[in-house]
């Protein structure tokens, strides 16, 4: 048995043989949330592991109705188009045929994170957050009008405030 908590998780997932009575593959739809579904989707295809395209909704809720099962919508190929957290997902199955499903999270709804929550515990998901981070500057630099000299401060702040859920910075 081997017992696995994503880093920074307060939730862990266990493998092994003997952890229940239930029957092997008859779990679907178990999630495991990720900050960068395409990093997250590159690692297991470098491992060998079998996995869908990125999708979404068609109708920006939730996906799809083939396995492992979202209930009653149909998945559309690639990223959510906003790429709102809650809506990219892939799927994929284990070696015993439970149905997994990636969802790319990147901003909390409020309240669900714990403010004192900031630190980011990998290189893959402090790049995912630098690049948002980059392309929000991007915007508010066109909104100004002028190249913002502080765009460290700015980036800080944008990158904490949305691991904590809180309105960004514009």
């Amino acid at each position: 048995m081997i017992q696995f908590t994503p880093p920074g998780s307060g939730c862990s997932v266990i493998f092994g043989k003997n952890v229940t009575a239930a029957t092997p593959g008859s779990a679907q739809g178990l999630y495991l949330i990720v900050c960068d579904i395409e990093a997250a989707r590159s690692e297991l295809i470098g491992r060998g592991v079998e996995i869908s395209e990125v999708f979404h909704d068609a109708n920006g809720v939730y996906a799809g109705t083939d396995e492992p099962f979202l209930f009653g919508r149909r998945r559309v190929s690639g990223l959510d188009p906003e790429r709102r957290s809650y809506r990219s997902f892939a799927s994929f199955r284990d070696p015993d045929g439970n149905g997994w499903l990636f969802q790319e999270i990147t901003v909390r709804l409020p309240g669900r994170v714990n403010t004192d929550g900031t630190a980011v515990t990998s290189s893959t998901a402090l790049a995912a957050a630098l690049r948002r981070a980059a392309a929000a500057h991007g915007e508010h630099e066109k909104r100004t009008g002028q190249p913002d000299p502080n765009w460290p401060d700015w980036y800080a702040d944008y990158i904490v405030r949305e691991r904590t859920g809180q309105q960004l910075p514009s």
